[in-house]
């Protein structure tokens, strides 16, 4: 008990209090009825605090840098793909001898390519057609990945379980590039087969990624007490362990849209993505290798694209995962 501002402590009776005098240790640096060394230990402890504030400032900014940044090239691209819709600075079909390999400038802010195209406006579609796969094959693995690692992890040891996880293995032993083009040389070259080829791979990367993070939270005392509230296994993968997992969905989400990027690009560069006159980063790359030494720039401009926007969405997915990540957040506070 407290009496005033001495501690007590009552006797066996409880009808009385003895007062409890503590001095600081001596082999902390204090002497009775003083407390230098705890003093001492207090003023540490506030240096160390304010250094763990600066350094927790620090990380923070360097958290919103790599997200602003992120965000900023990203957006540049989203906006410039859904300007193609309505505007461009040239008609990305019109053919244009006489102005062909034109260096950047002028009318052509990038140059113009070996039709006499503006490569500008074949950049905006291109990041149109580049995006729109994309967010198509992440939303396909999202939306079929996701619930089977929710069901693995719900039936964890058992036959279902099994046979989820090796047929995530299986699809897993080959390289996503080599089906995806496997898929679209049996099924015919264009977008449509492109998407479902890069969303099938992406379908086992969020069913283990979701299995992985469910499996710590089902041991969790919060998913207990639902089970002891008489809730079912698919309720409890719904209403508790997804909203606790979508933050590392998030993150997964970016970081698979940039990597579907290039997949697309690569399909198109061999001729099995988006057909012509449909303008893609990888077929104007494919266009163009053999006159990089005439006109580099019609190689470089859809290069850089490809490299701006990957970094843009990487770095974007860097940034979610420090900012939503708990612990960090708790270290921020």
């Amino acid at each position: 008990c407290l009496v005033g501002s001495e501690m007590c402590i009552r006797d066996r009776s409880g009808a009385a209090c003895v007062p409890i005098h503590l001095g600081a240790r001596s082999d902390r640096g204090g002497k009775r009825d003083d407390a230098p060394g705890l003093r001492r230990h207090l003023r540490e402890l506030r240096r160390r605090s304010g250094l763990c504030r600066r350094r927790s400032t620090t990380e923070s900014a360097r958290m919103n840098r790599n997200l602003i940044l992120g965000g900023l090239l990203t957006a540049v691209f989203v906006i410039a793909a859904l300007m193609s819709f309505v505007w461009t600075p040239h008609s990305y079909t019109g053919l244009d001898i006489p102005a062909r390999l034109l260096p950047p400038g002028g009318a052509h802010p990038l140059g113009t390519d070996h039709f006499g195209r503006d490569i500008l406006s074949l950049i905006m579609v291109g990041a149109r057609t580049s995006l729109a796969v994309a967010v198509v094959a992440v939303g396909i693995g999202m939306l079929l990945g996701v619930p089977l690692g929710l069901w693995a992890a719900a039936r964890r040891g058992s036959l279902v379980d099994e046979i989820i996880m090796r047929g995530n293995d299986l699809v897993f032993a080959f390289p996503s590039l080599v089906i995806a083009i496997l898929i679209t040389a049996v099924f015919g070259a264009g977008a449509i087969n492109a998407i479902i080829a890069i969303g099938i791979f992406n379908i086992p990367v969020f069913a283990r990624i979701t299995r992985g993070a469910a499996l710590s939270l089902w041991e969790r005392e919060f998913i207990l007490a639902a089970r002891v509230a008489g809730k079912s296994s698919l309720r409890i993968s719904f209403e508790h362990i997804l909203p606790n997992v979508t933050n590392l969905l998030i993150v997964q989400g970016t970081i698979q849209f940039s990597l579907g990027i290039l997949a697309e690009a690569g399909l198109s560069y061999v001729g099995l993505g988006a057909q012509p006159p449909t303008p893609s980063w990888g077929r104007m790359l494919a266009d163009a290798q053999t006159m990089v030494s005439i006109a580099p720039h019609i190689a470089l401009m859809p290069g850089f694209a490809i490299i701006l926007a990957v970094l843009g969405l990487n770095l974007m997915g860097d940034g979610l995962r420090d900012y939503l990540d708990p612990r960090l957040r708790v270290a921020r506070v």
